[in-house]
């Protein structure tokens, strides 16, 4: 005993079990109690249903209207943040004027907390906010940027403003990591930008990319926190996103489609995160 305790592993498991009983307690266990609530018809004294609840899930309208809302989301946010996120870091790696302002600028956003963030960004989108004060001052027509298909321009746009100071820093760090050397051997063997960022930049910035896709992917799916605050329970069509379905389901007590809609999600998610881990292992490969 008196050994065991003596190693650097004991030790750490003794640290790591006050947080493995609170990650136990608080996620795990709940997590597995809704996936066997999803195959239940009541979380009181129910019976096993099989797969029914989910079938009644994907046939339900609203259900399938917010999960393509929240995949059409991801799939147009999460390229435009991380090219967006790359050519920022690109432009404060160098030696651009204010560079160090403007990395605080890009950061303040991860701080400010969402409730203030919404209210800005409301008071700029209102009908008779800042931007249509703007448009009608210089004769163009007041859009109801919540009530029609704009809104998801909306939340794409206040999505992008919200996250891209973390990926940029991420990006920033990989960039200070290769060596200029490799920059100016290229530039002697006549290589141009072009062809120096796609041999230089993408491959030694890769698992960089990995990661800031994996959490631009992740944080797409809890977009739901930014449209609640703006538009409500039950904003227009276009960002009626899933967490609006499950906590519609939760409001009227529907635990059963609630928590087979969260098994669906993280499904959805498991599935594309080891489909990206498998691109991430063949190009790995391949580079050695």
């Amino acid at each position: 005993m008196k050994r065991w305790l003596r190693k650097d592993a004991s030790a750490a498991m003794m640290f790591l079990v006050p947080s493995g009983v609170g990650f136990s307690v608080f996620y795990l266990i709940p997590f597995v109690m809704g996936v066997f609530y999803s195959f239940m018809d009541s979380t009181v004294g129910g019976h096993f249903v099989g797969f029914d609840n989910y079938r009644e899930l994907l046939a339900s309208g609203s259900f399938r209207k917010a999960a393509s809302n929240t995949f059409y989301f991801s799939a147009v946010s999460v390229p435009l943040m991380l090219a967006l996120s790359l050519g920022l870091a690109m432009l404060l790696n160098q030696s651009a004027y204010l560079r160090r302002w403007l990395r605080t600028a890009y950061v303040l956003p991860l701080v400010v907390p969402v409730a203030s963030i919404v209210m800005i960004w409301q008071i700029l989108f209102d009908w008779n906010g800042s931007l249509n004060a703007w448009l009608s001052h210089f004769g163009g027509a007041r859009v109801d940027w919540m009530k029609t298909d704009s809104a998801r321009i909306v939340v794409i746009v206040v999505y992008l403003w919200k996250n891209i100071g973390y990926n940029v820093i991420l990006f920033l760090a990989g960039l200070q990591q290769i060596p200029k050397d490799y920059y100016e051997t290229a530039q002697i063997e006549g290589a141009g930008r072009l062809r120096q960022f796609r041999s230089i930049t993408l491959v030694y910035l890769t698992s960089t990319m990995f990661f800031v896709v994996i959490m631009s992917i992740i944080n797409s799916f809890k977009v739901f926190r930014e449209t609640y605050l703006i538009a409500g329970d039950y904003p227009h069509d276009s960002i009626y996103m899933m967490q609006h379905y499950m906590n519609n389901m939760f409001m009227s007590l529907d635990i059963q489609k609630l928590t087979a809609a969260a098994t669906l999600m993280f499904g959805c998610i498991l599935l594309i995160v080891m489909g990206l881990f498998m691109l991430e292992r063949r190009h790995r490969q391949y580079m050695e």
